[in-house]
């Protein structure tokens, strides 16, 4: 039965926040990443991967406004700790020093990582029929799979 967010039981607002902000802590991980990236990236392939880096990084900086802004719609809290995020990510951290090839290899997994997340976090939704929910997971995810593919085509 699909549900709007003054519908949702207790215990799906629960269960959907927390993939919710998981997706977040992900997404900032993802950002940050990303911008480290953009200011470190040399080499040959420097000016479309300096490019492609911060339309990343611009990207998931909104997208984490998104996801907290949904939180925040079904009644819950967005955890907005660095701290906590990074815990919490399955995406770690990268400390710029690498060639383009290790940087690109990186920022894929960690879209490839973004998107299984946000694929959760869609079932979780569908689970407890939040649409609303369901439908900007899916769409986030697909971005992230379109990003890894375009950050593979760069290794040939």
């Amino acid at each position: 039965m699909t549900q709007t967010a003054a519908q949702l039981t207790v215990t799906a607002k629960e269960a959907i926040c927390d993939a919710l902000n998981q997706s977040v802590a992900e997404t900032a991980v993802t950002t940050m990443l990303a911008q480290n990236f953009h200011w470190n990236v040399t080499g040959m392939a420097f000016g479309p991967l300096h490019a492609l880096f911060q339309q990343i990084y611009e990207d998931h900086f909104t997208a984490q406004d998104e996801l907290a802004e949904r939180i925040k719609a079904i009644g819950g809290h967005a955890d907005g700790q660095l701290a906590g995020m990074l815990k919490r990510s399955k995406v770690a951290e990268h400390d710029g020093h690498a060639n383009a090839e290790v940087m690109i290899d990186s920022l894929a997994k960690a879209q490839e990582t973004l998107a299984a997340t946000l694929a959760g976090t869609a079932a979780v939704a569908e689970e407890h029929g939040d649409l609303l929910t369901q439908d900007l997971a899916i769409a986030r995810g697909q971005v992230h799979e379109k990003f890894a593919w375009l950050l593979r085509a760069h290794l040939g």
